[in-house]
């Protein structure tokens, strides 16, 4: 497999239009995967279904989008970004579509598990267009800028979509999200190249032994692995707040109307367009202590949550606010793990590490989505129709066995990191944990 590095400073103009429409994309991947959170409430209602039901949308959706990273990455190694944004982007205007017109649950999930493929392959394709467009020691701040920026698709996801929702119908909102969709495939049909001498050329399919060869060779590295634990234990807690149970949680448990609620989820995807440089910074300025960032932020999240769970009655609006501040963090901090599997891989083996890192926190979060959703449903007391604060409370409290899980594998694969760096001695090359 060829060996692909950063390209010429005459190439890296050009290599600004290619990535804010590669980032389109992301952007466009992040709005469709976000848009049942905000409507999770009216989609129990349109398919009467309860919590636990209605948490097998997301868990079909992130299923999908985990169990494909490592595929798409092998996929992304061969084909390049181009071929698989394009594709992406059908599949999930596809999605949009069907769970526009969706009456019953089995079409519904299919929706999504179409939405979950289309996702799977564009996050990765964008970060290896970082990779073959900008010399490495930007790839941290370019990596957070995407995590970053690709959360504006949140926003269109919050109040927007549930404006729409109540002003047209659901039909209607779904129909925009999928024109959506459709604009922004276009845009990266016509704008983005796979590298600054052209396509990537294809070459000869890689048999089974050399995608078991580049896999191995990728889980290998005690820095890939670091990445995945990363990015379970920061990730999950903001992503299913946002994704699925944040706005239930919000409207039914914490009594808020829905466009204050909707409100909330903004500010958290807007603050996390603040957050994102910062966690950059000093992760690019102190490289060999991002494990104590993603400590320090896992902690953070924990306690605020510790307090919400913990408050007398409903917690009131600055608690609120405190705590989506703080989810916000969790985003940045997960692409930390990125930026280990950039570290200890080659570049030409980044599509496969990177696939196996961004299986972490999705893994987790489809563990907290279904799990949440069957405790609401052990804990709602009878005869009421939606879950109470207390049910929530109970549910939410699942998030601190994924902690202590992540908090403990992220220490153990720092120490092997480390291990490895001093034997190898590459602590110059900033690879350490």
């Amino acid at each position: 497999m060829r060996v692909l590095t950063a390209p010429p400073a005459p190439f890296r103009s050009a290599g600004g239009l290619v990535w804010g429409v590669a980032v389109s994309a992301y952007v466009a991947a992040v709005f469709h995967r976000s848009s049942l959170g905000v409507t999770g409430v009216d989609a129990a209602h349109r398919f009467e279904v309860n919590a636990s039901a209605l948490a097998t949308f997301s868990v079909a959706q992130l299923a999908v989008y985990a169990v494909m990273q490592v595929p798409v990455g092998v996929l992304l190694d061969r084909f390049g970004s181009r071929r698989l944004l394009i594709a992406g982007g059908a599949l999930m205007v596809a999605g949009q579509l069907c769970f526009a017109v969706a009456t019953d649950v089995p079409l519904a999930i299919a929706a999504r598990v179409l939405i979950g493929l289309g996702d799977a392959m564009t996050f990765i394709s964008v970060l290896r267009i970082v990779a073959l467009w900008f010399p490495g020691r930007r790839y941290a701040m370019m990596t957070q800028l995407t995590g970053t920026l690709g959360q504006l698709g949140a926003i269109l996801g919050a109040v927007p979509l549930v404006a729409l929702l109540h002003s047209a119908g659901w039909t209607p909102a779904f129909l925009t999200a999928g024109a959506v969709g459709a604009t922004v495939l276009l845009m990266v049909v016509v704008a983005v190249r796979d590298t600054p001498g052209g396509p990537v050329p294809s070459g000869a399919a890689p048999t089974l032994t050399d995608v078991r060869r580049e896999l191995a060779a990728a889980w290998a590295q005690p820095g890939t692995r670091l990445g995945l634990w990363t990015h379970f234990v920061t990730q999950f807690s903001g992503a299913v707040f946002a994704l699925l149970w944040g706005y239930p949680f919000l409207v039914q448990g914490q009594g808020l109307s829905p466009t204050t609620a909707a409100s909330l989820l903004t500010l958290m995807t807007a603050a996390m367009l603040v957050t994102g440089p910062v966690v950059a910074h000093l992760c690019a300025r102190h490289p060999f202590h991002r494990s104590v960032l993603v400590f320090a932020i896992t902690g953070a999240t924990a306690v605020v949550w510790a307090v919400v769970l913990a408050w007398p009655g409903r917690a009131p609006g600055w608690l609120l606010v405190t705590l989506v501040l703080v989810l916000a963090v969790n985003g940045p901090a997960s692409l930390i793990g990125f930026d280990y599997a950039r570290s200890f891989n080659p570049v030409n083996r980044i599509g496969s590490a990177t696939g196996v890192v961004n299986v972490g926190g999705f893994v987790a979060s489809i563990v907290l989505v279904l799990a949440v959703g069957v405790v609401l449903d052990l804990a709602t007391p009878a005869g009421r129709a939606s879950p109470d604060l207390t049910a929530f409370r109970w549910a939410f409290a699942v998030q601190y066995v994924l902690w202590a899980l992540g908090a403990v594998q992220v220490l153990r694969y720092r120490n092997a990191a480390r291990r490895e760096l001093a034997a190898r001695d590459l602590s110059a090359a900033g690879g350490r944990g």
